[in-house]
């Protein structure tokens, strides 16, 4: 079970993971051992999964942003372990979800340029077979990107 101080350190780490085990004590008004021991224990528990720097996509010319919508009619265990394995090896593809509701999967894709993502689709859909629809909304504007989760109180 997580308490005040634990949510305190997991915000304080999404907001910055560099900082120090000496800033993220004080921080939370323990001494260095105590911290660190906690920190062992939230990754240790799967609070923390990973620790990543967080690149700026359009310094790296990542100018396009796709949400892709696909419906298939395959829902056998076998299409599916090969579908996941296939999309997860593609590195535009940087969230993919399975769904309820009016499609069946749902990707977050990072692309250069409107050709790149022709490729991209062209590559998935000769890759995939048995998608049915594959419909791709384009963002205009990023008007709000965090990786931060609400933490509950």
């Amino acid at each position: 079970m997580l308490d005040k101080t634990d949510r305190k350190l997991l915000k304080l780490l999404q907001k910055d993971c560099s900082l120090s085990l000496n800033a993220l004590a004080e921080a939370v008004n323990l001494t260095s051992t105590p911290c660190w021991k906690r920190l062992k224990r939230l990754e240790d528990e799967g609070y923390i999964v990973g620790k990543v720097a967080l690149l700026d996509s359009e310094k790296l010319g990542l100018g396009l942003t796709v949400i892709v919508m696909i419906r298939t009619q395959q829902h056998s265990s076998d299409w599916y372990e090969q579908f996941v394995a296939f999309i997860k090896q593609m590195p535009e593809v940087l969230a993919f979800y399975r769904m309820a509701g009016e499609c069946d999967y749902l990707m977050h894709v990072e692309v250069v340029d409107m050709k790149s993502y022709d490729l991209f689709y062209k590559r998935m859909v000769n890759g995939v077979p048995g998608l049915i629809d594959v419909t791709s909304s384009f963002a205009m504007e990023k008007i709000k990107y965090t990786t931060a989760l609400p933490i509950p109180d």
